[in-house]
């Protein structure tokens, strides 16, 4: 499987982007694709994730009501759409995926896309 994540830039304060994570190699059924973020100096975080085949999502507190995780199973793709952007939310985006019944430690997740900056200005 290759994850390929995209859509990452530079957004005001308040802003909104949305980034993309397509696979290739196979479906992402059976899999959690979660993101996760990696600010500067900072250890890699959970941001949210999205269960394919059901389609229950979860996020982390720091982005619940803001970000939302989606899926297109015809593009194999995942998206996360960002709104209200803080400057806190910069960092280096990554997807990835794990098998769905794994516990969902970053251990757990085997597939990683190549990440995508977001850079919030104040």
């Amino acid at each position: 499987v290759q994850l390929q994540a995209s859509g990452g830039g530079l957004v005001q304060a308040g802003g909104s982007l949305r980034l993309s994570c397509a696979a290739s190699g196979r479906t992402f059924s059976m899999y959690v694709v979660g993101w996760f973020r990696q600010a500067a100096g900072k250890e890699r975080e959970f941001v949210g994730g999205i269960s394919w085949s059901v389609g229950n999502t979860y996020y982390a507190d720091s982005v619940k009501g803001r970000f939302t995780i989606s899926r297109d199973n015809a593009k194999n793709t995942v998206y996360l759409q960002m709104t209200n952007l803080k400057p806190e939310d910069t960092a280096v985006y990554y997807c990835a995926a794990r098998p769905s019944l794994t516990s969902g430690t970053i251990s757990d997740y085997r597939y990683w896309g190549q990440g995508t900056q977001v850079t919030v200005s104040s």
